[in-house]
């Protein structure tokens, strides 16, 4: 499966069947055993990120571009806390689904902005940009390219989230135990951690802070990179 067809696969899952079936993942209502496992694991992913941000102590105004937003369970509390957001996903309904859940969440939601866009086509310059399991549906070759992009875009932060490739995890998913059966998501991709964070480096960027997520059907590893002084 080439470039194109990979982004037309995400686009096209997550706009028809992916769209009812995530969103209910990302909800609160009554889920299968797997999907609650994914829920509780995704929910994780997010917490470390917002308690990285919260630690610092300057997350109020501050500028953050949520690439592949979802259904807003990042970029909501963010924008409770402040921030001024940006988000986007290459999904329409993924896109409406976050708007309608931050108006019912926030009411006002003047510092935040949602768009429908290609994350290799945003644009502008952001304190911190985030991007949390999105990478898993993209080859190596492609990751690259959208983590390079993301790179320009972040003036002194960027914080990823992808399925790390190991020995051990890649017999899980080969035996299906790691991620849902073909029928139920699109393609799933690990990537090598020492990859990511060659790419980080190779743009300015020096490896802050690590963090794991691990349940039974969701394994994630986080990595936030700050930009070098120069």
């Amino acid at each position: 499966m080439n470039v194109v067809d990979d982004k037309t696969v995400v686009k096209e899952y997550f706009n028809a069947t992916g769209f009812d079936r995530w969103r209910r993942i990302y909800g609160d209502g009554e889920v299968n055993k797997v999907q609650r496992d994914i829920r509780k694991g995704h929910q994780q992913t997010v917490d470390s990120v917002l308690s990285w941000l919260q630690a610092d102590g300057n997350l109020a105004g501050l500028s953050i571009c949520d690439a592949g937003c979802g259904v807003g369970s990042l970029s909501i509390p963010l924008a409770q806390a402040g921030a001024q957001v940006f988000a986007s996903d290459i999904s329409e309904k993924m896109v409406g689904e976050a708007k309608e859940r931050a108006e019912n969440t926030l009411g006002n939601i003047d510092n935040i902005t949602f768009a429908v866009q290609d994350l290799e086509a945003l644009s502008g310059k952001y304190h911190t940009v985030v991007c949390l399991d999105v990478l898993i549906h993209y080859p190596q070759d492609e990751a690259a390219k959208m983590i390079t992009h993301l790179a320009s875009l972040a003036e002194s932060r960027l914080i990823l989230s992808f399925a790390p490739k190991t020995f051990a995890l890649s017999i899980l998913k080969k035996i299906g135990e790691f991620f849902p059966g073909p029928s139920k998501t699109t393609r799933a991709y690990q990537h090598r951690e020492a990859e990511i964070v060659n790419i980080l480096e190779s743009k300015g960027f020096l490896i802050d802070r690590f963090g794991m997520t691990s349940t039974r059907f969701y394994y994630s590893s986080i990595l936030e990179a700050i930009r070098k002084s120069e």
